[in-house]
């Protein structure tokens, strides 16, 4: 079974020490919440296992190979895709482009770009995932908020063979293109796909999560199962009112 660790990761700047010994695992099919709140470290965590920050102390394992992450590039590398809030999407480009943002498939030797293939595939991946796009043919700009979320997880679905990595996923959207991402995810998870989500919306937190991971003041202050703990226990282990 595939599997992501981090073992007492660590990351300061400056005099400030952002994250304190945070560990987690998650496997396939995991779908591991990481809260906490405003400036306890949730984005620092994520930064790391993404590849953005290099961790001070502390090792990340996929499937249980040590591997040292020192940009996007070397988290790609070991299966592990990020979706961000800003998306990073290309609004004048069509959606089957976006979705093979920097991997385009090429065709005959002088490397043409393959537009049969990658319209194809980018079909086949949304029917799979239940995403409802018009047409793959479509520039990104002209779709919906909750729409150019979901070829934002779809593309990170296409590419990882770790875990995917989701920072406020619902965040500018409204009740019901929310839904639509949540049922997106829920699909990905029973797909096998291990994903590492941070919101602030514990309503969400309860309905997608197995496991909830708690940052406070920046150190890890506890891992539960979902469905073992209440919301009057994950906020006060979040305040610090448990102690």
């Amino acid at each position: 079974m595939q599997s992501i660790k981090a073992h007492n990761l660590e990351k300061s700047f400056g005099a400030v020490k952002a994250v304190k010994n945070y560990s987690v695992e998650i496997k396939q099919g995991d779908v591991v919440d990481l809260v906490g709140d405003n400036g306890a470290g949730k984005s620092t965590v994520v930064k790391m296992l993404s590849g953005l920050y290099k961790p001070d102390a502390g090792e990340i394992l996929v499937n249980d190979q040590l591997v040292t992450l020192r940009s996007a590039i070397d988290a790609r590398k070991a299966g592990i895709e990020t979706v961000l809030q800003d998306l990073a999407l290309v609004p004048q480009r069509p959606v089957y482009l976006n979705l093979f943002l920097g991997r385009e498939a090429t065709k005959s030797a002088i490397q043409l770009l393959d537009h049969k293939l990658m319209c194809r595939e980018a079909e086949k991946l949304f029917l799979e995932l239940g995403v409802n796009i018009p047409s793959v043919k479509l520039p990104i700009g002209s779709l919906s908020g909750g729409q150019r979320q979901a070829v934002a997880i779809a593309r990170a679905a296409r590419w990882s063979q770790s875990l995917v990595i989701m920072d406020e996923p619902t965040a500018a959207l409204g009740i019901a293109e929310t839904a639509k991402v949540e049922e997106l995810i829920k699909n990905l998870s029973l797909r096998g796909t291990a994903i590492f989500l941070v919101s602030h919306n514990l309503d969400q937190v309860f309905r997608l999560s197995s496991r909830i991971s708690i940052l406070r003041r920046g150190e890890h202050v506890g891992e539960y199962e979902t469905s073992h703990v209440s919301k009057n226990d994950i906020v006060s282990k979040i305040t610090g009112s448990s102690d």
